[in-house]
């Protein structure tokens, strides 16, 4: 049956919406708000792709553009699949075209492109590998946070005690209620990003808008009024939430856990809401270490290899790129 690309400015809201709700790949990062919110910010950008098949759609990808600042812009440029895409099930004739289209309109404009799948896509990886891309094997967590006995259930004993002892000592999870609090946060989030983490942070422009634009939840740890940690949580109702930006000051607050408790509100937020998965976003690659794994591996959810898929453009930049930013991490040690 005859299908046909539709960009989007062409594509149905009600029938992306609908798409979105109903595919077995679902994730906010492919809606339609997320698409808005991302186009909002400064310095981004995002498209959108679908097939449609007898006025259905049957697939569906929001791509992200993002790059450095300044001189490294050039050398950066990369496109961001979050999520993956959604494909009707069983429907591999509509992601062959949607692969296709996506390859031939973005290989003049970024190095590379990448989707970061938090859905099982194994059974489809044939088709990725046909079209030129390639598996990339990265570990993720996905939590059980439908009850709060499930989750209690699963939790390290550690991660017990440090919650109770947090609580006890007055630590208070709240959503963000104006732009000063969410200001407080992002403070706390770029000293991690700048300090530690060594790794490129959006500007506060994107959380705002975020926070203005409802894409998800922001939730603080609080001591005695004072910000000392949160979490960034896009939410897909009636299903996931996920960890997108998460930061806590556990060097000057040890005895409040605010990292863990940012993660814990989280959760808590998920089982009082009706959400039946907590998505850590990443838990690094296999074999390599990497603290922030065993930090989330204590809250007691599934170890999965979704990976990541990846198409060059540009294999000449993407090399140099590669090797650019070895040197910078060097450099920054």
């Amino acid at each position: 049956m005859m299908m046909r690309i539709l960009k989007a400015n062409e594509i149905d809201t009600v029938s992306w919406t609908k798409f979105v709700v109903e595919s077995p790949f679902s994730s906010p990062f492919q809606s339609r708000l997320f698409y808005d919110f991302f186009n909002s910010v400064t310095g981004l950008s995002a498209e959108a792709y679908a097939v449609e098949q007898q006025g259905n759609l049957v697939a569906l990808c929001v791509v992200t553009f993002q790059k450095e600042k300044g001189l490294k812009g050039y050398f950066s440029r990369r496109a961001i699949i979050y999520g993956g895409p959604l494909i009707e099930s069983g429907n591999t004739e509509a992601l062959r075209l949607l692969l296709k289209e996506i390859n031939a309109d973005l290989k003049n404009k970024v190095i590379y492109t990448e989707t970061r799948n938090f859905n099982d896509y194994s059974h489809l990886q044939a088709h990725f590998l046909s079209g030129g891309w390639a598996f990339e094997p990265y570990l993720n967590y996905h939590l059980n946070c439908s009850t709060e006995e499930i989750v209690n259930q699963n939790l390290n004993t550690n991660r017990k005690r440090q919650i109770k002892k947090a609580l006890k000592n007055g630590v208070r999870i709240e959503e963000a209620k104006d732009l000063r609090e969410v200001s407080d946060y992002y403070v706390l989030l770029k000293d991690l990003y700048t300090n530690k983490i060594k790794k490129p942070l959006f500007d506060f422009e994107f959380f705002k808008l975020f926070f203005e634009q409802k894409v998800g939840k922001i939730l603080l740890v609080k001591h005695e009024g004072k910000v000392i940690g949160g979490i960034v949580c896009p939410v897909l109702d009636n299903k996931t939430i996920y960890e997108f930006y998460i930061c806590g000051q556990d060097e000057l607050y040890k005895e409040l856990s605010p990292s863990v408790m940012a993660t814990y509100g989280a959760i808590q937020f998920g089982f009082e809401n009706n959400l039946k998965k907590f998505d850590f976003m990443g838990a690094g690659k296999q074999g390599e270490d990497y603290g922030v794994r065993d930090f989330k591996a204590k809250f007691g959810g599934e170890l999965v290899q979704h990976g990541r898929f990846i198409k060059v453009h540009n294999k000449v930049l993407f090399g140099f790129g590669k090797l650019a930013l070895a040197i910078l991490q060097k450099i920054k040690k």
